[in-house]
């Protein structure tokens, strides 16, 4: 922190840091320039499979139950609000200290200090991280009364849920403070921002200038000053579970991610900055095409290009040049890149924050490279130079942003205002261009997304609906990102189509209707928009988690229904005779799993559900109650005997999250574990997707897995290719261009694996298979046609590995192999990240198959 523009600690606070590192020594060395990244790099991809073999904790806990522990931030009082943190235990292996930066267990003591030396401060734990660390959320804003607090409150939820009358509402331009949220440190090894957080803090804490108190008076600065302190500690990118959590948002699997959703609710930032590395030079949203198209884009465009531009004046006026330390100018996508690096997918924080009232929100890169192989052999003092280096650009940033919040703050909460006011009315979307948003260059067709919002969508009760457990699931998250839900209290007809009582309606004349759109529409498929995505394009909630979601295009909402703050109620259990329990869900997975596990005799029946004997309706009903599934009464009988399945899992963190969450006992292998010995008399399936590769495996290795007779549920490239060189299931694989994903059509054949599945499901780098042996049968295949709903998959530039390539395709085989071991193979990719809820059950059906 001893660069130019950062002040000294005080010696209060430094008495706390005591043997914490916090400046570069004097003399470092200049950065190498062919360490330098290229000037257009791009972030880092998250290629799921070539994501190492996941070995995170145990899951302990369903996701609804973890969001339970995370609190809401707009508890009663005024500012300060005082939290005694305590201080975790010193850890001389924290990853941030080689950097000189401040360490997790230094940051519980100086914030406490920083407390007790300005009235100014206030910090609150908003969370805990999935490695159960603790989340700091800081405010900084000039005192308020209790009573001040709350007129804050009612004028926050004024803006959003009366924005109509808020925009005429004197005392609100007057009076109410801007709200601007400063996330740092969500990638764990790109730290400098939680650094550059604390020094903004004690700036802003001590400051006895006019301009200070006046920043102060009329804005609230909130800083979450580690997103992921698992990774901040262990020097990775992801959290303890293995997940990168800027993937997260919408499907929100994290505790870590859902603690952000709720201060992006309580807190309705209208500014955001969201902290990264690296990319020299500084990159600084907003982004290339293509533009997420449920956004207002023309009052965030406007905005957030010039909140860039004056972030851009700033880091670049600290003096650092590319021949003297080797950083770059810094560079605005929206303005100086064509495609690359665009804001399409809401799964990162900065793109999904729009939909909670940010008018501008940014990705900040700074330049200087100090992780992954960096920080494996650079020195310790080059290290330390370019951190502190990152640290003064970060904190330029982050200053600059205040400075322009605070000059337009009127127009700034009118445009959030605004924001809320169209979605409420049920307006239409205003296209960008040079008259929409001017004083913003180079606007062109290119820059144009936008979407026609339906009148609503129903989520149908009774025979209407494929699941009640998916559907309960569906609102309830719909709820938790802010959503209005009403239930019908008659049955009623809309759009031509009758729906019973208890029906879920999303009335899209809403505040928030930009994200209730992107949880529940289709989405779009944008190949022929841009070349190349950054990441993922296609993620409907609507079709991928397992419920049925109409949407009625028009017409006046004319139904008696009331406001719903949580799903009703799911489960069931017949009270007499032996029970069905339909395996159509992950919930009802892990039913089954739970009851194997109790010992209870459950059997299979050919349409791939449980029979579970009477005598367990006691435990039935516990789990009926806690998971919300339904056991039906049956005359059936099953024919195989189910056992709890042992898998061991050669994974991605988001597979091995998901197969935990469906109740299975999972142990993580890979090639070196195999070739170490591994005992296969732990498993009964070999799940392989990432990690595990054949042709490295010891003639040892490959001796002991054909003599276990385990069978094997292959996914994606390298479950493809471990079938091929164990000689399992005689298929051909065909590979389709490897960043194609989203959302595709599928036929699904019935039976034990893919019987009552949805008609959709999710492809990244997808897979199909042909020249099928006689042992081989097909369990799904791709839609005729373009089998792509929503996303990107263009052909490759020879004309091949297109969607027409895989229509009609087999996309999941399944048969025995020579040894009459089970096998099943994937080409899409159920589990993906744990977001495609709806068809988890496809793998859990298929481990099943042994």
């Amino acid at each position: 922190m001893d660069s130019p523009r950062c002040l000294l600690v005080t010696a209060a606070l430094a008495a706390t840091l005591a043997g914490v590192l916090l400046a570069p020594p004097p003399g470092a060395v200049a950065a190498p320039a062919a360490d330098l990244p290229q000037p257009n790099a791009v972030r880092e991809r998250d290629a799921s499979r070539e994501a190492s073999t996941a070995a995170g904790a145990p899951f302990s806990a369903t996701a609804e139950a973890l969001g339970a522990q995370t609190p809401r931030l707009d508890r009663p009082g005024g500012y300060p609000r005082r939290t005694e943190l305590d201080a975790p235990p010193v850890n001389p292996a924290d990853k941030s200290m080689k950097l000189g930066l401040a360490p997790y267990h230094s940051l519980a003591p100086r914030l406490n200090a920083l407390q007790e030396l300005s009235d100014r401060v206030s910090v609150e734990v908003a969370g805990h991280s999935a490695g159960g660390h603790e989340l700091y959320l800081v405010t900084v804003t000039a005192p308020e009364s209790a009573g001040q607090a709350r007129e804050q409150e009612r004028m926050r939820e004024r803006i959003e849920n009366h924005p109509a009358a808020a925009a005429g509402d004197r005392r609100i331009k007057a009076a109410y403070k801007t709200p601007v949220f400063i996330n740092n440190n969500i990638h764990g090894n790109e730290w400098e921002g939680t650094d550059a957080a604390l020094g903004l803090i004690e700036e802003l804490a001590k400051a006895k200038d006019a301009k200070t108190a006046d920043l102060l008076a009329k804005n609230r600065i909130h800083l979450n000053v580690t997103a992921n302190p698992d990774g901040r500690i262990a020097g990775t990118r992801a959290n303890s579970g293995g997940f990168d959590l800027n993937r997260d948002f919408i499907t929100a699997t994290q505790p870590e991610t859902r603690a952000i959703r709720q201060i992006a609710i309580d807190k309705q930032p209208a500014v955001m900055l969201d902290l990264h590395g690296y990319v020299n030079g500084t990159l600084i949203e907003p982004t290339t095409p293509p533009h997420g198209e449920n956004y207002e884009y023309d009052l965030f465009l406007k905005n957030a290009y010039a909140n860039a531009l004056g972030m851009e004046k700033a880091v670049n006026g600290l003096g650092y040049t590319a021949d003297k330390d080797g950083v770059r100018p810094a560079v605005i996508p929206f303005r100086d890149q064509q495609e690359g690096w665009d804001d399409w997918p809401p799964v990162f924080t900065p793109q999904y924050m729009p939909f909670h009232g940010s008018v501008a929100s940014h990705t900040i890169e700074f330049p200087m490279v100090v992780n992954n192989n960096a920080y494996n052999t650079l020195p310790a003092q080059e290290l330390r130079r370019r951190a502190a280096i990152n640290t003064d650009i970060a904190g330029a940033a982050m200053r600059a942003t205040l400075d322009h919040t605070h000059r337009h703050r009127t127009s700034v909460i009118a445009d959030q205002i605004e924001t809320f006011r169209r979605g409420a009315a049920g307006e239409a979307q205003r296209p960008v261009s040079a008259e929409t948003v001017p004083g913003v260059p180079g606007i062109g067709p290119e820059d144009v997304f936008t979407t026609e919002f339906p009148r609503a969508y129903v989520i149908p009760a009774g025979a209407g609906q494929r699941s009640a457990t998916a559907a309960a699931r569906l609102v309830d998250h719909l709820v938790a990102n802010d959503v209005r839900v009403e239930r019908a209290v008659t049955s009623f007809r809309l759009a031509g189509r009758s729906y019973r009582a208890g029906s879920y309606i999303v009335d899209m004349h809403q505040p928030k209707r930009g994200i209730a759109n992107v949880i529940l529409a289709d989405g779009r498929d944008i190949s022929a928009d841009v070349g190349a995505m950054y990441d993922i394009s296609g993620w409907s909630l609507g079709l991928l988690w397992g419920a049925d979601v109409d949407p009625v295009a028009s017409g006046a909402l004319r139904v008696p229904a009331r406001s719903v703050h949580a799903a009703a109620p799911t489960g069931h259990v017949a009270p007499h005779g032996d029970l069905k329990l339909r395996l159509d869900d992950a919930k009802e997975l892990a039913a089954l799993n739970s009851l194997l596990e109790q010992g209870v005799r459950v059997r299979r029946a050919d349409d791939g559900s449980a029979i579970v004997p009477g005598s367990a309706r006691g435990r039935a009903g516990i789990l009926a109650d806690r998971l919300g599934v339904a056991f039906r009464a049956t005359e059936e009988k099953g024919t195989t005997v189910l056992r709890r399945t042992r898998v061991a899992a050669a994974v991605t963190p988001g597979e091995l999250f998901a197969l935990r969450e469906m109740g299975f006992a999972v142990v993580p292998v890979s090639t070196s574990s195999m070739n170490a010995g591994f005992d296969w008399s732990q498993a009964d399936v070999l799940y392989v997707s990432s990690g595990l590769d054949h042709a490295e495996l010891t003639p040892a290795a490959r001796a002991a897995f054909e003599k276990s007779g385990v069978g094997v549920v292959g996914l994606g490239e390298q479950g493809a290719a471990f079938n091929k060189a164990a000689a399992l299931l005689d298929v051909t694989a065909g590979a389709g261009n490897g960043d194609a994903n989203g959302v595709v059509r599928v036929r699904n054949e019935g039976g034990a694996i893919t019987g009552g599945a949805p008609a959709h499901t999710f492809v990244y780098s997808p897979l199909w298979f042909t020249a099928l042996g006689d042992r081989v049968r097909v369990d799904q295949s791709y839609g005729t046609g373009n089998p792509l709903v929503s996303g990107h998959w263009r052909a490759r530039e020879n004309g091949t590995g297109g969607p027409g390539d895989a229509a009609g395709r087999a996309s999941v085989v399944s048969g025995t192999s020579a040894a009459g071991a089970p096998v099943a193979l994937f080409g899409t990719e159920p589990l993906f990240r744990a977001h495609p809820k709806g068809v988890f059950a496809q793998i859990g059906r298929a481990l099943l198959a042994r």
